[in-house]
């Protein structure tokens, strides 16, 4: 819960602008907190309890974001990179002023779910290793993916580093010379689920997250688009035990 919190962090925290704008701001009298102008932006204040406005625009104060973005090919999950574009780099700028991040990551080639917070305990639980969360891929496979590669996938597989995976769920949609299949994974190493394909002697050549736990992508997001995750959501993603 936020309380006595300096009004400039408030107000530079949900968009409002730098702390020095915000002064600006203040000294103009366009601040108010509970109907009384503030001059002075390093004032504390509660904003769960106190009503704050500036232009005479109430401020509607919170203190995290979800977001669910389909990330696209060619953008890497980072929150800054000097080569490539970022997911960051596609948020409004809104967003930007919360300072999210992209919990874990998909590969600059992968497309798919991908969900952006300020909320480090919720990443880091979603992220634990102990908690095995789930996540679904939709994969394109180079080669017929058959019932020998699904039991070994559920027995787990063999990395190029020697590492033995967790058991896996892979289901066919279509076995042919260029096969469709969901994967369902319980850890997050490195390239994983293309060197799962390798470790059976196959080649993954598009990749797409679908879900992560309970948490399904909004196949009404085209790609590079995002959304603000429903409370439900919210709650979808924090269940574990499933």
């Amino acid at each position: 819960m936020a309380k006595g919190q300096r009004l400039d962090k408030i107000l530079a925290h949900i968009g409002y602008g730098s702390r020095r704008e915000i002064r600006d701001l203040c000294k103009k009298g366009l601040v108010t907190i509970d109907g009384k102008t503030v001059k002075d932006s390093s004032l504390h204040v509660n904003p769960e309890e106190s009503e704050i406005r500036v232009n005479n625009e109430a401020v509607h104060y919170r203190e995290f974001v979800y977001l669910m973005m389909n990330k696209p090919q060619g953008v890497i999950s980072a929150t800054e990179d000097t080569r490539h574009e970022t997911v960051i780099d596609l948020l409004d700028k809104q967003y930007k002023s919360f300072e999210v991040f992209p919990v874990g990551r998909l590969d600059i080639d992968t497309e798919g779910l991908l969900i952006l917070t300020n909320d480090g305990q919720l990443a880091h639980r979603v992220l634990s290793p102990k908690k095995h969360v789930p996540k679904t891929y939709y994969a394109e496979v180079e080669g017929i993916v058959g019932q020998t590669d699904i039991a070994a996938f559920k027995q787990g597989v063999t990395l190029d580093d020697g590492y033995e995976t967790l058991p896996a769920k892979l289901e066919i949609i279509k076995s042919d010379t260029v096969s469709a299949i969901e994967l369902t994974i319980y850890e997050g190493k490195f390239h994983q689920v293309k060197r799962m394909f390798e470790a059976v002697g196959k080649s993954v050549v598009y990749l797409q997250r679908i879900k992560m736990g309970a948490l399904a992508l909004d196949e009404a997001l085209e790609l590079g688009e995002y959304r603000e995750l429903t409370e439900e959501e919210i709650q979808l993603l924090c269940t574990y035990d499933i």
